[in-house]
């Protein structure tokens, strides 16, 4: 029998599910067991296909607007995400009863560009157009009362209407080094810019990111678990690239490895990001060993203990659950 190649696998820690993702899933997943199917659920609940279709299959019906769901009174989530404010008041204007599953570190942003809207300040958003997230930021506010910044150069070109009221807040998935420049730029053109009180990027988003760059010196690839849409995903691949690792891949599933890629490499990292459940990454590395005489070791760069409330109508189901 022919002897595989040795293969040493880093697996970077933290990875994988965050406080806001499970419990966004576990709304969903509650909601169904208390109210029975359909449940419907306003744009993908997290951004991770084999999540999304694993709630499909138990009942879960996802739309992108409101005014795709009938009139039969089942119950409505709304993404962790975030939503514009004006889809709640759509919402209760057809007395529909709804389930917000926004992250309560995007809801923190929600409260922060409220608070610089009422204190007269001009806001800035840091993030990329069209993410749900950021489309759900910008509609707190009425039209016209933030802009976007995406890059440095979109940084350096911004006219504000006036310098000394200014404030910025940020997407909570973006990468903490790119966002760290467009601030850079943004404070050394107006010195008096209001930031947050504490940082908009998410602790998984940084966590995640810390571990990647640790790990990525050290191996000849990187594969990343997530999907195409999910933002904090794309962010791990990029910096895995920037910390000098060439061979730097997203996969949904396994089976979307292009073995070509992986041609004689001796050390793989691996990670995951905050919507890819850790079932996804048991099977990558299992795929490897069945090309590879494999050796895995987890690289912890920080401990995790964060988890968040659900919403009152679903504690007694969550009990029952436990029990």
């Amino acid at each position: 029998m022919e002897k595989r190649p040795q293969l040493d696998i880093l697996l970077c820690a933290p990875r994988g599910f965050c406080a806001g993702v499970d419990r966004a899933i576990q709304i969903v997943e509650l909601a169904l067991e208390k109210y029975g199917a359909p449940v419907y659920v306003r744009h993908a609940i997290v951004h991770n296909k084999y999540v999304v279709d694993g709630l499909r299959d138990k009942g879960a019906i996802f739309v992108e607007e409101l005014s795709e769901i009938p009139d039969t009174g089942a119950p409505v989530v709304f993404s962790a995400h975030g939503v514009p404010k004006s889809v709640p008041v759509d919402a209760k204007s057809r007395n529909m009863f709804f389930l917000d599953a926004t992250c309560p570190l995007v809801s923190k942003v929600h409260v922060e560009a409220q608070r610089h809207h009422a204190e007269g300040h001009e806001i800035v958003l840091i993030g990329h157009k069209g993410h749900p997230e950021v489309v759900g930021t910008m509609g707190q506010l009425p039209p016209g009362s933030i802009s976007l910044i995406e890059t440095v150069a979109d940084a350096m070109v911004f006219e504000p209407q006036d310098p000394q009221t200014l404030a910025f807040v940020t997407q909570t998935t973006l990468s903490v080094d790119d966002t760290r420049e467009i601030v850079a730029a943004l404070k050394s053109r107006f010195p008096a810019i209001n930031g947050p009180h504490k940082e908009d990027i998410c602790y998984a988003t940084t966590n995640r990111q810390e571990a990647i760059k640790a790990v990525a010196p050290e191996v000849d690839a990187m594969i990343v678990v997530g999907s195409p849409n999910s933002s904090n995903s794309l962010r791990l691949v990029e910096v895995a690239e920037r910390a000098g690792c060439k061979i730097s891949m997203l996969v949904d599933r396994a089976s979307e490895i292009d073995w070509t890629r992986f041609e004689g490499i001796r050390t793989l990292g691996v990670s995951a990001g905050a919507s890819a459940p850790e079932k996804l990454v048991d099977e990558v590395i299992e795929a490897f060993a069945q090309r590879y005489d494999i050796k895995v070791e987890a690289r912890v760069t920080a401990k995790e203990n964060i988890a968040f409330n659900i919403p009152r109508e679903l504690r007694t189901i969550e009990a029952a659950v436990a029990q």
